[in-house]
């Protein structure tokens, strides 16, 4: 399973990849928002930063012509830019259009396997899930991504299931058991994945053998 992190802070960017971990990164406007940056800037800094990875871009017009245009403009920033598009008639329409155009699309706002199968069928190389948002309205998230799994197997489809809107590292658990393709995670929650207390336990019970041992760094 790809992990790609799920902000716009570019330190945060940059510690994951130093971690060996980095696989691709997705934004919002939201996300761009917080780093106090006209967004322009913050993902050109993202752009710098990972030129050799996925980063996804997302496009704030909502009709058709609106989506297309704004995209065109997106994908001149860097030949890694995905465009993010929102799941609705004109946002698919959008997709199948920057397909022909080898612009690549990461459909977002997706509730249903039922949406991300249009999606896939219009072209999209990936689709964005959200367990989390789902599981807030008391819907079973990965549930969901199980059926949207096992669907996209049974057909053969090239798009990307990208599980989005992940709340802790029991979803990124799950998610990798069911198989999917890529996880895009919070940096809270990918530290949270080094972590466990046994681990802690165990390395303080070392190092305190080690110094009643005589044992020191060398």
């Amino acid at each position: 399973m790809k992990i790609f992190i799920d902000t716009a802070q570019i330190d945060e960017i940059r510690q994951v990849k130093e971690w060996g971990l980095l696989d691709g990164v997705t934004t919002n406007p939201t996300l761009l928002s917080k780093t106090g940056k006209p967004w322009k800037e913050a993902a050109q800094e993202i752009l710098k930063e990972v030129p050799d990875k996925p980063v996804s871009l997302e496009v704030i017009a909502t009709d058709f012509e609106g989506m297309v245009k704004e995209a065109r403009e997106l994908a001149k920033m860097g030949d890694n830019v995905v465009i993010k598009i929102p799941f609705t008639i004109d946002g698919m329409k959008a997709v199948r259009a920057l397909k022909a155009e080898g612009i690549k699309t990461n459909v977002t706002l997706v509730f249903s396997p039922l949406q991300a199968l249009i999606a896939a069928k219009a072209g999209a190389d990936y689709v964005s899930p959200f367990i989390g948002r789902l599981d807030d309205i008391s819907h079973d998230g990965i549930g969901m991504l199980e059926e949207l799994v096992e669907i996209f197997a049974m057909y053969g489809f090239e798009t990307e299931i990208i599980a989005a809107s992940i709340r802790h590292v029991d979803h990124v658990r799950r998610c990798a058991l069911i198989g999917v393709d890529i996880a895009t995670i919070p940096f809270k929650v990918i530290k949270q994945m080094f972590k466990h207390p046994l681990t802690d336990i165990g390395l303080e019970r070392f190092l305190e053998d080690a110094k009643k041992a005589g044992i020191s760094i060398l």
